[in-house]
């Protein structure tokens, strides 16, 4: 027998006009009742006909979302919360791997919309800005970046105050008497302000940095390797390495091991992300946490907030980053 609203509704104990405001996201209805509904849903494996509601011009209850590369243990955390809280409010999430390529943010774009979705996070650098623009302005689809800006837009926006995490990065390492500091970076707009972070701090202690303690590359652990290896080779090596997230930092360590220089004590890396790399490296990694779950929810919570149309302005939030310290910094002896 074909499993519809109705039955969902027997199985809740509840009216079909209560589950089709939980499907919906529509009118009052406490936690506790649309937990029983979407665990009802979930027991007898009902899923909307997406392609109908979208005929009848109603919702999809479908968000998208779209992240450069969910290999990243960053971008799976962030995915995960925002998985996570559109669940607990009745939606679901169409996820897309853009590996930052103009090609398939294009594609994508297009997929999505062919759907319906009802809203879009944007979790990647995204090149084709005006495709953005067009989607909010045109086709009025509420859209939310995270993690990333985009200045020349008027979009809700949930970030870490980037900043902040590389000055607390860069005066950790300066605080244990280290004065040769390298750094690692991403080629993103995110890094760009942990970047000035760390020249700021440096030049606050009175420190200069060399043009080859300065490294740019992509987010990959092959290529925090390499740069690794690159400020290794140096006459005056580092003594220190700010690796401005957490894949990059790995590559670092994997680097020092392999000249058999001891992390801490023969070089202190600091990492930024806080994702599961971080407690999984050999010495556990001192990095900047991102208050991942914080962030995800926040995005969901506005882009369901401009679908109600109860937010009339745009909103940017800057949430605030932590430094845990490990094992991978140590004083300079």
């Amino acid at each position: 027998m074909k499993v519809n609203i109705h039955s969902v509704a027997r199985e809740a104990g509840v009216s079909i006009a209560t589950v089709s405001k939980v499907i919906n996201h529509t009118g009052s209805i406490s936690e506790q009742t649309r937990k029983k509904v979407l665990a009802a849903m979930d027991k007898l494996n009902y899923h909307r006909d997406i392609a109908a509601a979208s005929l009848r011009g109603k919702r999809t209850n479908a968000i998208g979302l779209l992240v450069p590369d969910i290999s990243n243990p960053f971008y799976a955390d962030i995915a995960r919360s925002i998985e996570d809280r559109s669940r607990e409010l009745g939606f679901s999430v169409m996820m897309c791997n853009t590996d930052n390529d103009t090609e398939k943010e294009k594609n994508y774009l297009s997929l999505l919309t062919s759907q319906r979705i009802d809203g879009l996070v944007v979790a990647s650098a995204f090149r084709s800005t005006n495709l953005l623009e067009e989607m909010m302005e045109k086709q009025g689809v509420p859209i939310v970046l995270i993690a990333s800006e985009i200045p020349k837009l008027s979009i809700n926006t949930v970030t870490v105050d980037d900043y902040k995490g590389g000055y607390l990065a860069s005066s950790h390492l300066l605080s244990l008497g280290h004065k040769r500091i390298a750094i690692i970076a991403e080629n993103v707009r995110s890094n760009e302000p942990r970047l000035a972070a760390f020249k700021d701090a440096m030049q606050e202690a009175g420190l200069p940095v060399p043009d080859d303690y300065i490294v740019k590359t992509e987010a990959l652990i092959e290529k925090g390797y390499e740069s690794a290896k690159q400020l290794l080779s140096l006459k005056e090596r580092p003594t220190a390495i700010f690796a401005c997230n957490d894949l990059l930092a790995a590559g670092v360590i994997q680097a020092a091991k392999e000249i058999d220089l001891s992390i801490p004590h023969g070089l202190s890396v600091v990492g930024f992300d806080n994702t599961v790399l971080s407690t999984t490296t050999s010495p556990m990694l001192t990095t900047v946490s991102q208050p991942i779950k914080e962030m995800g929810a926040k995005a969901v919570e506005l882009l369901m907030q401009e679908m109600e149309a109860s937010r009339p302005y745009k909103e940017r939030l800057l949430l605030s980053p932590e430094l845990i310290i490990r094992q991978s910094t140590a004083s300079l002896h």
